[in-house]
């Protein structure tokens, strides 16, 4: 069987300019990178958004794999085989799921988005600008200290951190300035990965580089000697920070193995950060296209409820319809099977795990939108156990559909399509109103997302909320940073926990994002690598990369 390097390798590419043409993207609009790969400048993309917003997120991700990625791609070249002109808009593969555990974020089998190799690996460069402009950041706070210290900087109540786009957990926690007075003043930082960055959650939030530049200009990055925030603006960089980001804010135009123009562009984490895809790439393809595929990452609890309640909100978005990847292997991962039983059958196991299905099949429905279940069939599942699924989805009240798009790409996936196009709203809802204050948004989502019991802010929490509120800050969106393996914070917590503990340990404002973070659990927002690395396997022969996954 063919790896998904291989079939990317051996399809031969379509001009971007063809798929440019495509998608109706001007010629004057398309910034080319090589043949296969453009940016486009949204500038000269006249119109108003008019397509129609399909939302794509999963059950709680396990070891056993969801493909949710992958059956997204392979529906929006289904869209085109039933003669919709649907357009992908999704995030940019990190370096560090990639070098790490999870692979890249281009699909899989016959359903990816190519050219695989670059856009898991450099892209076109958006990644590395948001880690200069973060550590250009830190650099300039540091010698604004070290220069005299105009503002009245206090080095202990310095937040802001520098990023990398690679899991080190050697540099969760460390001590900059050593050496002496000449190498600068000795403060406790650390690192986060690229991915969970405020500068990555700004482009992904942006409306345009003005935008863009005003929200830089809005992160704080430490207090003075009085407790006061001290801004970018404070120190007069935005500018400098907003060059940096002057190209990465175009969104990047690539294809799919059917020919369907996508969007890649933006990156953040949904266990970290908010974890959906730049709002410009979306608006974009909402111009362009008649349907528009678009994911938030991981569960319905973290990437789908933020791009309900942060995305939308911020862009005035209407979600029309919504699609939940499951798969017969993570549902009996949930009911307690161990990763290598997984193929043999055991309804034992479906019938306890096929409630983490049902839970985020729930979570949808609260905004306002009816999912349908998108059962992406692997291998070993047995006919029998298909048939069981469509019995319970028959007594739940939802509809389920069975894809094949790894093997089959856009063909694999020509019912569900059909079934999301029957299934359209034209409205969709947040859950929760900030105006109401940080605690109420919280506990909103902890009891209605998380099925949590209760809610315990640690005393540095207390402490944070405290300064929230002085400086008006508690009425802004929240959100929450929490593992994906659970809807509690404690990832060991399988299938649909109730009643648990939310802990909340640390309230971050991030106000150029225009958020808060609330960090859960044991949470990192910079990741550590697995005892065998993907990157082990990685290699070049040849001048041809292999290995990827």
């Amino acid at each position: 069987m063919s790896t998904d390097v291989e079939i990317a390798q051996a399809h031969t590419l379509e001009p971007i300019t063809d798929i440019a043409a495509r998608a109706g993207i001007p010629e004057d609009a398309l910034i080319t990178y090589g043949p296969t790969k453009a940016k486009v400048d949204i500038s000269k993309i006249p119109g108003e958004a008019s397509g129609k917003l399909i939302l794509v997120t999963g059950i709680s991700p396990t070891p056993a794999g969801e493909g949710k990625s992958t059956v997204l791609i392979g529906l929006s070249d289904a869209m085109r085989l039933i003669g919709k002109e649907s357009i992908v808009a999704i995030r940019e593969p990190s370096l560090g799921p990639v070098m790490g555990i999870k692979g890249g974020a281009a699909g899989g089998g016959y359903s990816q988005i190519v050219p695989m190799e670059e856009i898991n690996l450099h892209f076109t460069g958006d990644f590395h600008a948001i880690t200069s402009a973060t550590n250009t950041l830190a650099a300039l706070v540091d010698n604004h200290v070290q220069q005299g210290n105009e503002l009245g900087i206090d080095v202990r109540s310095i937040t802001w951190q520098r990023c990398m786009d690679v899991n080190d957990r050697s540099l969760r926690e460390i001590v900059t300035g050593l050496g002496g007075k000449a190498h600068g003043t000795p403060t406790e930082t650390g690192f986060t990965i690229t991915a969970a960055s405020e500068i990555m959650a700004i482009l992904c939030l942006a409306s345009d580089l003005d935008d863009l530049r005003e929200r830089i200009s809005r992160i704080v990055v430490a207090q003075n000697f009085e407790g006061e925030p001290v801004t970018v603006a404070d120190l007069k960089v935005e500018g400098a920070l907003t060059a940096l980001m002057r190209d990465a804010i175009n969104p990047n135009l690539v294809q799919t193995l059917g020919g369907t123009p996508a969007f890649v562009h933006g990156g953040p984490f949904a266990n970290i950060a908010h974890g959906c895809n730049s709002l410009i790439a979306t608006r974009t393809a909402l111009k362009l296209g008649e349907v528009v595929l678009t994911e938030a990452g991981f569960g319905s609890d973290l990437g789908a409820e933020k791009f309900f309640d942060i995305k939308s909100r911020v862009g005035g978005l209407t979600v029309n319809g919504a699609v939940v990847v499951a798969t017969v292997r993570s549902l009996k991962y949930n009911g307690g099977v161990a990763k290598d039983q997984l193929t043999s059958e055991n309804f034992e196991a479906l019938t306890k795990g096929v409630a983490n299905l049902e839970a985020h099949v729930r979570n949808v429905r609260q905004f306002g939108v009816t999912p349908i279940v998108a059962l992406n069939r692997f291998a070993s599942d047995t006919d029998e156990e298909i048939a069981w699924m469509k019995k319970w989805a028959q007594e739940f009240g939802v509809e389920l559909v069975p894809v094949e798009v790894w093997a089959k790409g856009g063909e694999g996936a020509i019912d569900l399509a059909k079934a999301v196009m029957a299934n359209l709203r034209e409205d969709s809802t947040q859950l929760y109103d900030p105006s109401l204050g940080i605690e109420a948004s919280i506990e909103t989502i902890a009891t209605n997302v998380y099925s949590a019991g209760r809610i315990h802010y640690s005393w540095k929490a207390e402490k944070d909320l405290k300064y929230l509120k002085e400086n008006g800050w508690d009425t802004l969106p929240v959100c929450i940073s929490k593992t994906q393996y659970s809807f509690s914070d404690e990832p060991s917590q399988l299938g649909a926990a109730e009643g648990h503990t939310l802990h909340v340990r640390k309230l971050l404002p991030r106000i150029g994002s225009g958020f808060i973070v609330a960090l859960t659990g044991d949470v990192m927002t910079m990741p550590g690598l697995p005892k065998k690395p993907a990157a082990l396997g990685i290699d070049v022969e040849d001048g041809m990369i292999n290995g990827l996954f």
